[in-house]
């Protein structure tokens, strides 16, 4: 099968985030066609290969898509070759990165390696459902890890985590046109002094990730236009870096604002692998590039743990999620054979680490 032939079969096989069941058949049809042992569960794949008793290296991309949006030319489920180019839902995010990686696993499992590779497609991932989470307990122990997200094969060594958090605002409730005889407390006019607080917030910046601020990006409260309002509601969502903690995180917005504050989600952590690691030094040989670069965006390498990691692929991350979205043969072409030297390069720095060598 050609990268042409692969690219377009796995972008003709809708697969909606909870939908991947019919790109799941296909792709454990075309692994088995290759004599690889493909493991199942619910709609992600796993197979490994290689050398067993060495290092162990996985190699990890997403089945899922998000659903199509407006603006598409022509059946966003349909995929279209304009010269080298094709178009259509999940070309750029992230079937090119599944491709890819198929593509490499086809060469390297001809090759001799001096450790095991284990590929694993996940579901579920732009929704953070049944995915990578679910089954990573069954891959056994894993030296490294590669992410496969469209980055231009720029090499992400840090990841942003996500901190979704609940404000709560109590006030009195009580007729407007006693409110200040009253005095009682208008819960949105707290709220607005914590929106303010928040604005003004910094935190430190990150050497790959940079500065960040919070933003608060729903909120709600009052009853009706003549009655003070006793309740006002607004979430914050804050992208941390790997140097923050979550929950220490929470307790210091507690500390500076008036409202009520909850953790609504902390589930995506914060990433980040040492430069120094045969990880980063192994995808940065094989992308031929000087030094790594952070991710904005949330991936799967958030639910890996402590695995040394790097999030590197063909595609460009800035044209996920929009209309018209695709990805070039080059590119493609360009991350298989990017994903093989870092296999080789990465099991060649293990194994001199381990002799003391390196």
């Amino acid at each position: 099968m050609s990268p042409e032939e692969l690219l377009t079969l796995l972008v003709g096989t809708p697969s909606v985030s909870g939908e991947e069941g019919p790109l799941a058949d296909v792709v454990q049809d075309v692994l088995a066609s290759k004599g690889f042992e493909v493991h199942r569960q619910g709609h992600n794949l796993w197979f490994a290969f290689g050398k067993k008793g060495g290092s162990r290296l996985l190699l990890n991309s997403h089945l899922d898509t998000v659903p199509p949006c407006a603006g598409w030319e022509g059946d966003p489920f349909t995929p279209v070759w304009h010269g080298a180019r094709l178009q259509g839902l999940g070309a750029n995010d992230a079937k090119g990165c599944v491709a890819a990686i198929l593509l490499a696993a086809f060469e390297l499992s001809k090759q001799v390696l001096e450790g095991e590779v284990v590929v694993a497609l996940s579901a579920e991932e732009e929704t953070g459902g049944q995915g990578i989470a679910t089954i990573l307990d069954q891959l056994g122990p894993l030296d490294g890890a590669v992410v496969g997200e469209p980055t231009g094969l720029r090499v992400c060594a840090a990841q942003r985590g996500l901190l979704v958090l609940k404000c709560t605002a109590r006030g009195q409730s009580g007729h407007v046109a006693h409110a200040q005889m009253l005095g009682v407390e208008n819960a949105i006019h707290k709220a607005a002094r914590d929106i303010s607080k928040v604005a003004a917030m910094d935190f430190p910046t990150h050497a790959l990730l940079g500065s960040q601020k919070a933003q608060v990006t729903q909120i709600q409260g009052g009853l009706q236009r003549n009655q003070v309002p006793d309740a006002c509601e607004f979430f914050i969502d804050l992208r941390t870096g790997p140097d923050q903690d979550h929950d220490a995180l929470a307790a210091a917005f507690q500390r500076q604002l008036e409202s009520e504050v909850t953790i609504h989600s902390k589930r995506y952590l914060p990433k980040g692998t040492d430069p120094s690691h045969p990880i980063v030094r192994a995808a940065l040989q094989a992308a031929g590039k000087a030094g790594p670069v952070g991710s904005g965006t949330t991936s799967d390498w958030a639910f890996l743990g402590d695995i040394p990691s790097v999030k590197v692929g063909p595609g460009d991350t800035f044209r996920s999620h929009r209309p018209n979205e695709y990805l070039t043969l080059p590119e493609l072409e360009a991350g298989a054979a990017s994903y093989v030297t870092l296999t080789h390069a990465f099991f060649k720095m293990q194994v001199a680490n381990a002799m003391g060598d390196d």
